[in-house]
């Protein structure tokens, strides 16, 4: 369930980029904005979750790059602080897009800026999870 939290802005920023001419303003801005409030309830259980067992998840999936003994992994990390983070960060993020909803709803690129609101925020999750 951590990785939902950090792929589902990813999720809805490729499927509105692919599908907002189908889908319209309004089932853009519901896409995105209802995966970023999905985040931020995983991020809440999350942050429950790992306060009570007070451990650490990390999620390793291939090596960055090796020079001699030395080893960066990409790799994903779940403490209380990170997860605090998440849960902050996803809760105003979802915030600013239901603003974004109105404010720019006379825009003709609506789908666009969604979209590319929603990848922003996935970056925000890698900076905060790294």
């Amino acid at each position: 369930m951590p990785l939902l939290i950090v792929f589902s802005p990813l999720f809805s920023f490729l499927s509105v980029l692919c599908f907002g001419r189908y889908l319209g303003k309004a089932g853009s801005a519901l896409l995105t904005t209802s995966s970023l409030f999905i985040a931020f309830f995983c991020s809440l259980y999350n942050f429950y979750q790992i306060l009570i067992s007070g451990s650490v998840i990390v999620y390793s999936f291939f090596p960055w790059f090796s020079s001699g003994f030395f080893l960066v992994n990409w790799e994903f990390l779940f403490d209380p602080l990170s997860v605090l983070m998440l849960s902050m960060v996803s809760l105003i993020s979802a915030l600013v897009h239901v603003y974004s909803i109105e404010y720019m709803s006379h825009d003709p690129h609506f789908s666009r800026f969604m979209s590319y609101l929603s990848l922003f925020t996935f970056f925000m999750f890698l900076l905060v999870t790294a």
